[in-house]
């Protein structure tokens, strides 16, 4: 029988947060801060922007409320899934530092640079509330 994996209280609360963090995010891509977020789509991306940020808004609401509903195996292949999206994305925070853009109140290069120090946090955090770097330690 396969080892089952349970999550302590501290991974559930963070995974709560990144989930609801995920899914606001989400529905700002498709709404308030739409055009703020067109300003992390690196130039070099072949779409239009807003179509990019259409696209991921609804990626972002999809891998939230994942996040706040899969169990088990489910679970952790979505903290990994989730880890790995924050990697896609960070060449858009790159872009923003890189080209001086203000936008989410990072309006200056000090902010922009300690943003992309954020993002392995943000992947740190989705795999460890999802129990999915314990298992990635055990397959070693």
């Amino acid at each position: 029988m396969p080892h089952q994996l349970h999550t302590t209280t501290l991974q559930n609360v963070a995974r709560g947060v990144l989930g609801t963090f995920m899914v606001f995010a989400g529905t700002g891509h498709l709404t308030f801060v739409r055009q703020e977020f067109q300003a992390q789509v690196p130039d070099f991306v072949p779409l239009d922007k807003d179509t990019v940020v259409l696209q991921s808004g609804v990626v972002e609401i999809a891998l939230g409320l994942a996040l706040l509903l899969l169990k088990g195996k489910n679970r952790r292949r979505m903290g990994i899934g989730l880890a790995a999206f924050y990697a896609a994305v960070f060449p858009g925070n790159v872009h923003q530092y890189t080209h001086h853009i203000s936008a989410f109140g990072l309006d200056t290069d000090a902010k922009r640079l300690a943003r992309l120090f954020f993002q392995p946090v943000l992947m740190g955090a989705a795999l460890y509330s999802t129990g999915a770097l314990q298992t990635l330690r055990r397959k070693k």
